[in-house]
């Protein structure tokens, strides 16, 4: 590997950089605060911290939705904090070849914004390139797809699902659906407040889907602390695993939903394939209790996961960029 490169996962939730024979170098919150709407307050992890906290003049935000850039300008300089923290400063970046995760069913103006990114951030890029992330997603769990054996990639992302079929190396079918865990959390906001009339904030959604939920119907219960918005006063609440399944169930439908319409119109004989290896599973809303089962139940098919389903597509990328068989596996998009 040529130790001048750098490859980056832009995850909605999640920004993670590997960068020459060093490996994983940065795996942080994709979050920015901008004070004033002029200066950079904080990025990633510090940025999340002050997220749903924040006063009126500090805007924390996620510069990418639903799979794309949605604040070029704001991605651009997170971006920037990022690789200067881990050179040291911009001077030593200059020069490097950038290897770019993106989705694939996405537009090439919206493609275009990832190159954009980097080319205008006056790092002096060497060459800027682009992998698909459902290839790596599948480098990064292991499977070879160099060969003529038909995949099934699942990505529960934070914010999309991306529904892919691989074979030879390259992409047959890919949907990028709109629900992924962060809709989750949503729901369950949205089950509470409406069932209880209690106000709790996404963090505390999320620790709910991470503690109790699952895809399938189970037990347990949970205290959580809000708003009781009748009194207005900080309050508790408790709980239970069943609500917090039959408020998630409807998006995770949904998805098998699109899954099975990916299905339909795989051919035959990557099909075949399909049903003999199952479907590989991986992203980090992947972690839900349950998923696996809820799935098979919906398809008839086994499902794969992996040991760490948030870092498959950043492993996958780190592959292309270190072994030269995957050259083909890498655009590059016009400067023009």
């Amino acid at each position: 590997m040529n130790h001048k490169t750098i490859g980056i996962d832009f995850g909605t939730s999640t920004i993670k950089i590997v960068k020459g024979n060093e490996g994983l170098v940065l795996d942080e919150k994709n979050v920015i605060a901008i004070y004033k709407k002029k200066e950079v307050l904080a990025v990633g992890d510090e940025a999340y911290e002050m997220y749903e906290k924040a006063p009126a003049n500090i805007q924390v935000s996620y510069p990418i939705k639903n799979g794309v850039i949605a604040d070029l300008s704001n991605m651009h300089q997170l971006v920037i904090s990022f690789l200067e923290k881990i050179a040291n400063g911009r001077n030593k970046l200059k020069g490097f070849d950038y290897y770019l995760a993106i989705p694939t069913d996405i537009t090439e103006v919206e493609k275009r914004s990832y190159f954009d990114v980097i080319v205008s951030s006056k790092l002096k890029p060497n060459r800027i390139r682009m992998v698909e992330k459902p290839v790596a997603d599948a480098l990064g769990m292991g499977l070879e797809v160099l060969d003529s054996t038909g995949v099934l990639i699942v990505d529960f992302g934070a914010n999309t699902t991306e529904i892919s079929v691989l074979s030879l190396g390259g992409i047959i079918f890919s949907k990028l659906v709109p629900i992924g865990g962060n809709d989750l959390d949503k729901d369950i906001i949205m089950h509470v407040k409406r069932t209880y009339n209690f106000v709790i904030g996404k963090k505390t959604a999320e620790s709910i889907k991470k503690e109790i939920g699952s895809a399938i119907p189970s037990e347990g219960t949970m205290t959580v602390y809000g708003r009781n918005t009748i009194s207005g006063l900080p309050s508790e609440l408790q709980i239970d695993a069943s609500e917090v399944n039959q408020a998630i169930t409807e998006h995770l439908q949904q998805i098998m939903d699109q899954v099975k319409v990916i299905l339909e119109r795989t051919p035959p004989e990557v099909s075949a394939d399909i049903y003999q290896n199952g479907i590989y599973v991986t992203g980090g809303s992947s972690r839900l209790k349950g998923l696996g089962e809820f799935i098979t139940q919906a398809t008839k098919l086994k499902v794969n996961f992996n040991e760490e389903p948030e870092n498959t597509v950043i492993t996958g990328l780190d592959t292309i960029i270190g072994d030269s068989k995957y050259s083909k596996l890498i655009s590059e998009l016009d400067e023009r």
